[in-house]
């Protein structure tokens, strides 16, 4: 397979709303058979903690999930005769704070229904448990999360070397780690489940934080890109506040490995916005992973 390495540099312009698919009601499944590794102390309950004068996104409030101390996959299928076999693994961004469950994870299933994915939700935890290692907690549940998914890919019919990982922002860093850790268990293996693979079959990072060093270009020194590397997309603004070197420098390492990456880098657009649409054209994104995933040969 010849690596595919492409830029985009678009300008703003109008575009139409995208296609609005509800989806169903989902499965939900505990993603550990008990406490999560490592947890010692108890939360708060989990609560919605926005905050009426928050700032909307395209018009509408967003859901911020908080005190996540169990974390749960919402599987969300789409019509059995538009089902294609591929599923994507979302995990919603929140700055290891929050999650912005519906902006970054219940529409986005939505989408990915809309193009015959199953979709599946990651509650992963939150806030961060570790300060010096934020995304700890959350890439063991989405590993764990990864290898959950596979376990069941007869039963929910989808292909289990078709199976993907969708991240925005700090949850950009958590799928793009899980997706680059590949093998790499960040946590003892707890049941049966843990001996099915935790690696990600493709990723998809939107506007991905946490790939560089803090007022840098480089690549954090424990991200080592390999042939073995899934492959990538990746959608980030240039004039994000969170670097645009997040996606720029992993996509070049990417290609240094020759494994296949589609990078769009667009003029404006900022931050958080996740498919809801406005006159930016970043928020049309998803028809580029569309696009995507055909040539990759992910979806019909």
């Amino acid at each position: 397979m010849k690596p595919v390495f492409l830029i985009a540099l678009i300008s703003a312009s109008v575009f139409t709303s995208l296609p609005q698919v509800v989806a169903g009601d989902p499965m939900v499944l505990n993603v550990w058979p008990g406490t999560p590794p490592g947890e010692t102390k108890t939360l708060p309950a989990e609560a919605d903690q926005t905050k009426p004068d928050d700032r909307l996104i395209a018009g509408r409030r967003i859901i911020k999930l908080g005190n996540v101390s169990t974390p749960q996959i919402a599987v969300y299928r789409p019509p059995a005769d538009k089902s294609n076999g591929t599923a994507v693994v979302i995990c919603p961004g929140g700055g290891h704070h929050i999650l912005a469950y519906d902006l970054e994870g219940t529409e986005v299933a939505e989408w990915l229904n809309s193009i015959g994915v199953t979709a599946i939700v990651l509650k992963y935890r939150v806030p961060a448990r570790d300060p010096d290692r934020r995304w700890g907690a959350a890439v063991q549940d989405a590993q764990r999360a990864m290898s959950l998914v596979r376990s069941h890919a007869e039963e929910w019919k989808i292909d289990p070397a078709r199976i993907g990982i969708c991240g925005f922002s700090a949850g950009g860093e958590t799928a793009g780690l899980t997706a680059l850790f590949q093998e790499e268990r960040q946590y003892e293996a707890v049941d049966k489940v843990d001996q099915v693979s935790i690696r990600p079959d493709f990723a998809m990072l939107i506007y991905a934080a946490g790939m560089v060093e803090k007022g840098t270009a480089q690549l954090h020194d424990y991200i080592k890109v390999t042939q073995d590397t899934p492959p990538m997309f990746f959608a980030h603004a240039f004039d994000d506040r969170v670097s645009v070197h997040n996606c720029l420098t992993l996509a070049g390492a990417l290609k240094e490995a020759g494994v296949p990456a589609e990078l769009h880098v667009y003029a404006t657009g900022g931050h958080g916005y996740g498919l809801r649409v406005t006159d930016q054209p970043v928020t049309r994104w998803p028809e580029q992973a569309a696009n995507w995933m055909k040539t990759m040969k992910l979806i019909p």
